[in-house]
């Protein structure tokens, strides 16, 4: 039988082409990102995205490694404890999910900290013990500003000061920060991390605009304001932290 050995390379290109479009598809609209070779694969993001559908929000990002590969390594003891964490920041009031008005930067974020447990509700390794889990990928609201004291330009998790009583979400988990512990499952697979979002209090005819970081932060070596820093970030899919990001949940309907 005579082989075409054109017609071979055509099929080839094609079968090539249709697997490149179909990976692309996985990663349309949003924040596109280029991966850059210093960065941790695991932390190197290629895109980030937020949809609205109905009063439900995803939110999708993608890295050039394994999303999820890395965590710390345990240190035995909360102050100077590590966290890794990958990170939404949006223009959402910090009011709509339960702290007071305005109060900083709201951001989603995806963590994991192998020296303390900050979800006290719930038993994210299914072990029936709720306060060893800090080393399992979970959800947090942050509120973020900035903070000279955690380094120049650096952001912190906000303090709650001493004797103060701000409004909290109902799962607030009790450390003196402006951090809450909603429960929502991150799912990571592969390169992407996502987590959905019920939106029951957020007014969900807003555009939402977001950012994607992959960070470190460190519990202050002396437990002490402000408690929680960000000392490293690893990579911002704007380059700027500029919010480009933009999720109109009317276009979704």
């Amino acid at each position: 039988m005579k082989i075409n050995m054109v017609s071979i390379i055509l099929t080839l290109l094609l079968v090539s082409y249709q697997q490149t479009s179909f990976a692309d598809a996985k990663h349309q609209g949003g924040i596109q990102a280029i991966s850059q070779t210093h960065i941790q694969p695991e932390f190197d993001i290629v895109h980030a995205k937020v949809v609205m559908k109905d009063n439900v929000a995803t939110f999708h990002m993608a890295v050039s490694g394994k999303a999820g590969g890395l965590k710390p390594t345990a240190s035995g003891k909360l102050a100077g404890a590590k966290a890794y964490a990958y990170v939404w920041p949006t223009n959402i009031d910090s009011f709509d999910v339960g702290f007071e008005r305005k109060a900083g930067i709201l951001a989603l974020a995806v963590a994991t900290h192998p020296d303390f447990d900050d979800t006290p509700l719930f038993d994210e390794n299914g072990d029936n013990n709720t306060n060893n889990d800090g080393n399992v990928w979970h959800s947090h609201w942050v509120v973020l500003v900035p903070d000279e004291r955690c380094g120049k330009g650096a952001l912190t998790v906000k303090d709650i000061p001493k004797g103060a009583k701000p409004r909290l979400p109902k799962t607030w988990p009790g450390l003196p920060i402006l951090l809450d512990s909603p429960g929502w499952q991150p799912i990571l697979t592969g390169e992407t991390v996502e987590v959905k979002v019920p939106f029951d209090s957020v007014q969900t005819d807003q555009v939402i605009h977001y950012d994607g970081v992959t960070a470190g932060l460190r519990v202050s070596a002396n437990l002490h304001a402000p408690l929680f820093c960000v000392t490293n970030v690893f990579d911002v899919a704007s380059g700027d932290l500029s919010l480009p990001g933009r999720a109109d949940p009317k276009e979704s309907k």
